[in-house]
């Protein structure tokens, strides 16, 4: 999206490094959207010079989320992330964006963070940074030999930010730039409630009219009491604007978002998605309940979570109990459309993988199959996130019944959930732009 841009910093007088030329580090590009890759290179070092990289980002809610990876500079003086191995840090090997994925709060944060951008209108800062040889702590006392600051976007230049309180639907429109139309989505997140848009405003960046509906207020149960006729609606107004092609608009859901996901895809005879992507879906259902009565239903098998050594909470029990009743399975098989379900297989907050492979099963009897894409991947966990994303194993949550602050436990390990997160967001967008741009869709066989 932009220039590379260069700083340079006085080379301290070391016995490793005696040099009257100081260190180059580029970043290209210094701005680009969160799911663009970034090449990172130190230049002017000695040969066979240790080196660390360092990324640094100050969050929304102040805290500091920091990567390092170790590297050793070639006969000509130069570190490259993307071609060079990194032999020790938060990450190893040759990992170009390492110094994004393998972020965590740094030494003495509090526990249980969550990195999520809030504010899309405004980009991610990360400080991008080269010290002398191999440093694994106590970084922000230390003179790098030179820093770049990076702009991570999730909002592209021309995308329009609307806000919507239209029909008592809650949410947030991202537009993209030009005349259009487009194809549409609705965009629904999970059981955390409030107003979350940094996935629509990227599906905004590649191309598609995304609202971020909010469906309920964080750990507030009462504020779940809605039909699913208030999805319906949140689709409609997707549908009727007149930027958006009628015929060309999808649902997306992540866990909670999912289950609405199925639901208005089988049960609905008011609207027609184009098609459907679930990740970490399921899909449970309670007849004639509301969002509410589903979220309880839960909290009544409550007594099925385990707690791990570390007084991490599992839920995945839970809804392995929930499913041992048929008559509170969706009927997937009435479902018409293309559904990509994208599940990790080390879950540890709902049992995805056996709920797909439940879908399956209930899609082939009906002759819908064909209908339905799986990216299943090992080692990744509940929170599959877009590229890039650090990777979040266990963090706080209100629970909605208790309203008590526990720590979940998500599930998966840090390098293939990352790489699960890269792989799956690439098929996501091509399954969207395949099903909601082409000129034909292929519906269930009557």
């Amino acid at each position: 999206m932009n220039l590379i841009s260069v700083n340079r910093f006085p080379l301290r007088r070391l016995s490793a490094m005696s040099q009257t030329v100081p260190p180059i580090l580029s970043v290209a590009p210094t701005r680009a959207l969160v799911d663009e890759k970034f090449k990172v290179v130190v230049e002017n070092l000695p040969p066979g010079c240790p080196v660390t990289l360092h990324s640094l980002h100050h969050s929304e809610d102040k805290d500091y989320w920091e990567a390092y990876g170790h590297y050793i500079s070639d006969h000509t003086g130069t570190v490259s992330v993307a071609e060079d191995l990194s032999f020790g840090g938060t990450y190893t090997g040759r990992e170009a964006m390492g110094l994004l994925w393998s972020m965590r709060p740094v030494p003495g944060s509090r526990t249980g963070l969550r990195l999520r951008k809030m504010n899309v209108c405004s980009p991610m800062l990360v400080n991008i940074s080269a010290y002398s040889g191999h440093v694994a702590e106590g970084f922000r006392e230390r003179a790098p030999l030179a820093s770049v600051l990076t702009e991570r976007w999730y909002m592209a230049p021309g995308v329009r930010r609307v806000d919507i309180r239209e029909n008592g639907v809650r949410g947030t429109l991202f537009i993209p730039p030009g005349p259009g139309p487009f194809p549409g989505v609705l965009d629904m997140w999970g059981g955390g409630g409030g107003l979350l848009e940094y996935r629509s405003s990227l599906l905004a960046s590649h191309g598609y009219v995304s609202l971020a509906l909010e469906y309920f207020s964080p750990g507030e149960l009462e504020s779940a009491d809605l039909e699913f006729n208030y999805f319906e609606t949140a689709f409609n107004i997707v549908k009727d604007h007149p930027q958006v092609i009628p015929d060309k608009v999808g649902l997306f859901g992540l866990s909670l978002g999912s289950i609405v996901t199925m639901h208005l895809a089988s049960e609905s005879t008011v609207i027609k998605p184009g098609c459907c992507v679930c990740i970490s879906g399921n899909h449970f259902h309670e007849r004639g309940k509301t969002l509410r009565g589903i979220l309880q239903t839960m909290g009544r098998n409550s007594h099925m979570a385990r707690v791990d050594e570390n007084n991490h909470h599992i839920w995945r029990y839970i809804g392995l109990e929930v499913m041992k009743d048929p008559s509170k399975k969706l009927d997937v098989g009435k479902i018409n459309c293309p559904m990509l379900l994208v599940n990790g297989c080390d879950d540890q907050n709902w049992p995805a993988v056996e709920s797909a492979e439940d879908i399956a099963q209930m899609m082939r009897a009906a002759g819908k199959e064909h209908l339905l894409t799986r990216l299943e991947y090992p080692d990744t966990g509940h929170l599959i996130e877009p590229p890039f994303s650090p990777h979040f194993r266990a963090t706080k949550f209100i629970t909605h019944i208790t309203k008590e602050k526990v720590i979940l436990l998500w599930g998966g390990q840090t390098k293939p959930h990352s790489d699960a997160q890269e792989d799956s967001w690439r098929k996501i967008l091509a399954f969207l732009k395949h099903h909601l741009y082409s000129s034909s869709t292929p519906r269930a066989r009557m």
